[in-house]
């Protein structure tokens, strides 16, 4: 694109066609009155050429004009009214609003030579026209911003005399010398878009991490056309500081591999197919970025005023720090460039206490206000230079506010296009004519995420400055200029901030919400071995929970938010106890297993803990540490001890290692027996069997005992009767009487009446 020459693309059929006649839209309302006076006809300036142009130059002017009223116009020309300088940055505001033709105050009309005849307009047709004018006969003068006023002059059947029955406003900077001191003019470049990942993630070969995104919108953005490719190549060869989102960066190079989409089926997903557009932009915005100051916001763009507002007690602020230092290392790691990460940018630099308060706690010590935000309450002549001191080492670095809204209409018209970009261009030559002699800085920050056709209006802009009063700034040198004494440096109150943007504010259960989320995260992290594959992308997803970008979509903020939390419970209860049913244990001492089931795709190691509920009935062993493989389960047996019978609650309970509960807490029953009712009838039936048996014995033993008492006194009646027949002999030498010899071979047996005298004890007979 040349220099100082605006061609923006517009919208299909939002230009003129080239036939004689058109038929104009319908109204929408058929009761609506018809337009009247020198408002009959719609004027519209589609371009200008060149936007600045010099005195060797040819202005050309190219637009439509369409009878709005409900006469035929007749003999009607275009031509161009030069008006007069303006005298100041007001009075071109005031010039862009005026309506309808004002004898006086829109000048005088260009030589007849150069008028456009129209001939008869009907009621309702457009036709389409060219002025071309050398700028001589323009008979501009010094340096300075002029009204340009393009018209059409007509008569109709009733008022048959020649009027402006239509006029379209612009401006024409005029500059033939420059500026002893030019504005040194500060530009932001964003590059930011709205989240587009989920937080869960597919798994392929060799349990990789694959991407899922909610859709495949940002392939159309990144493709040739689309918002992001546009952005990246206007901006490559524009005299801008790049402001990047580093979660968009973190999204396209996820692209850059295969990936998957959400489908609508739930849990089902689709091939991505952005993977060579992908690869093209990062290649391209890598090229872009080369020799330019890139600052990278924190990542996922966080919401400073919501967090200031309505997340300070929620814990919410240790997602910005953590954001601020993962912008640096994305931005280095994705695009090869050292990012500044020292700025903050609320939302349409409003700002108050509280948001300078939250933005300097992570880090970033200037601030980007705006100038309807940190509003002059002096007297100043002049714009002041951006920078300001506002207390404890901090800098807002204040944009243009008229400069930073200029584009944020709709662009596709190239009408709305071409008076933007003259506007802009107006305002920026007439603050550097406010104070010739101060050499001021100046930032323009427009919106966070242009349209394409906002984008071109922007870079139509940038290339119309001719450099004649104004020369571009880095935003970190714009950041260090030396503020202007007599400027506002007072941060406004809380209360001020402005009740439209505080409305679009993330709730403040939303922040709850995401407190809760990071505390289920925090614990599911006390039981993962890779850690990494959970921690990473749930933190991301946390940080764009909070993103700038849901303030125009707080629905779509409260549905990814529930996704998140969902997601991150599935896969918490994919760990947990299988249930138990009712149990039996017999005897003083038994195991209890209780089984751990994982079915996530990494080991888990956690802690089981059982308790009894009814310890003087049942103990039951110290708990113990487990751990358990990706995809399996595995049991755990407990040691326990019977002290009474009867029935006893046990609970098990997971824990991570460092102590907190994890899961629900699982009870069933056990039904203690110490002794079972079949042991106790074997032992009674043994207990019977001895002591039958003990009583056979002694009666077999005293039956025995009788036998011999009989056979004894049988004996000593015989041998009485032999010693009554012989005669007594004395005892031969080394003989005894037969009687007192004991354990003679025809003696009895020994007595044991002693040990026989009563049963034995059944001790005694098991040992026997």
């Amino acid at each position: 694109m040349l220099a100082g020459v605006l061609q923006i693309p517009a919208a299909p059929g939002a230009h003129a066609q080239t036939a004689p006649a058109r038929t104009a839209p319908a109204q929408t309302a058929p009761a609506q009155a018809k337009a009247t006076g020198s408002r009959t006809v719609d004027v519209a300036i589609d371009s200008i050429t060149p936007t600045t142009p010099s005195t060797n130059d040819t202005l050309t002017v190219s637009g439509t004009v369409t009878n709005r009223g409900s006469s035929t116009i007749n003999t009607s020309s275009v031509g161009l009214m030069v008006g007069p300088t303006m005298n100041g940055r007001n009075d071109i505001d005031t010039a862009a609003k005026r309506k309808g033709y004002e004898i006086g105050l829109d000048g005088t009309e260009v030589s007849d030579k150069y008028k456009r005849k129209i001939g008869n307009l009907p009621a309702g047709i457009s036709r389409d026209f060219t002025l071309s004018i050398p700028v001589k006969e323009l008979h501009l003068g010094g340096n300075g911003v002029y009204q340009l006023g393009v018209t059409l002059t007509g008569q109709t059947r009733s008022q048959p005399w020649s009027q402006v029955m239509g006029i379209e406003r612009t401006f024409l900077p005029w500059q033939p010398t420059a500026a002893t001191k030019k504005s040194k003019l500060t530009f932001l470049w964003p590059l930011i878009s709205s989240t587009h990942l989920a937080a869960r993630t597919g798994t392929g070969a060799n349990e990789q991490q694959t991407p899922i995104f909610q859709n495949d919108d940002l392939m159309a953005e990144l493709a040739p056309g689309g918002r992001l490719q546009q952005l990246v190549a206007l901006g490559k060869n524009l005299p801008v500081t790049w402001v990047i989102d580093p979660d968009l960066l973190a999204t396209v190079d996820a692209m850059t591999e295969p990936y998957e989409v959400q489908s609508q089926t739930e849990n089902e997903t689709t091939d991505g197919r952005g993977q060579a557009v992908a690869k093209q932009w990062l290649n391209d915005l890598q090229q872009a970025v080369k020799g330019h100051q890139v600052v990278a916001l924190p990542f996922a763009d966080p919401d400073l005023a919501s967090l200031a507002h309505r997340g300070k007690n929620t814990g919410a602020l240790s997602h910005l720090q953590t954001a601020t230092a993962l912008a640096s290392t994305t931005v280095d790691t994705v695009l090869h460039v050292k990012p500044r990460t020292d700025f903050a940018w609320p939302v349409n630099g409003a700002i108050d206490s509280s948001i300078v308060d939250v933005a300097t706690s992570a880090g970033a010590h200037n601030i980007i206000a705006r100038s309807d935000s940190l509003r002059e309450t002096g007297s100043l002549p002049y714009t002041p230079t951006a920078a300001r001191q506002i207390g404890g080492g901090n800098t807002a670095v204040v944009a243009d506010a008229r400069l930073s809204t200029a584009f944020m209409g709709d662009m596709t018209r190239a009408e709305n296009a071409t008076l933007a970009v003259q506007r802009f261009l107006a305002q920026t030559q007439m603050l550097t004519l406010q104070a010739p002699d101060k050499q001021r800085s100046v930032l323009v920050a427009p919106q966070r995420m242009p349209t394409t056709s906002q984008a071109q209006a922007m870079a139509a802009a940038l290339n119309g400055l001719s450099g004649s009063w104004t020369q571009p700034l880095s935003l970190g040198q714009a950041a260090k200029a030396q503020p202007d004494p007599l400027a506002t440096h007072r941060v406004p109150a809380a209360r001020s901030y402005p009740a439209a943007l505080r409305r679009q504010e993330l709730p403040t259960d939303g922040f709850e919400k995401i407190r809760l989320t990071q505390a289920a995260l925090d614990k599911f992290e006390g039981i993962l071995t890779a850690k990494g594959r959970v921690v990473t992308p749930f933190g991301a997803a946390i940080m764009r929970e909070i993103s700038t970008s849901w303030r125009h979509d707080l629905r779509g903020s409260t549905g990814f938010r529930d996704s998140v939390q969902a997601y991150l419970q599935d896969l918490t209860e994919k760990v947990r106890l299988i249930n138990k049913t009712d149990m039996t244990l017999s005897g003083r001492s038994a195991t209890i297993p209780v089984t751990v089931q994982n079915n996530l795709l990494q080991p888990v190691e956690l802690r089981l803990v059982l308790r009894s509920q009814q310890g003087n009935r049942l103990a039951v062993s110290d708990s113990q540490v487990v751990t358990v493989q990706g995809g399996h389960s595995q049991s755990v047996k407990f040691g326990t001890t019977a002290n009474a019978n009867g029935r006893a609650w046990v609970t098990a309970q997971l824990y991570t290692v460092d102590g907190d509960a994890y899961g629900p807490e699982m009870s069933f029953k056990v039904n203690v027996t110490e002794i079972t009712s079949t042991v106790i009838l074997v032992i009674a039936g043994g207990v019977l069997l001895l002591v039958l048996a003990g009583i056979r014995i002694y009666l077999q033993r005293k039956r025995s005992a009788a036998r011999s008492d009989e056979d004894a006194a049988g004996n000593s009646e015989e041998q009485d009767g032999e010693a009554a027949e012989d005669e007594p002999t004395e005892p031969g030498e080394g003989e005894r009487p037969r009687a007192l010899v004991p354990g003679q071979a025809s003696d009895p047996a020994p007595d044991t009446g002693s040990q026989s005298a009563g049963p034995s004890g059944s001790g005694e007979k098991v040992d026997h």
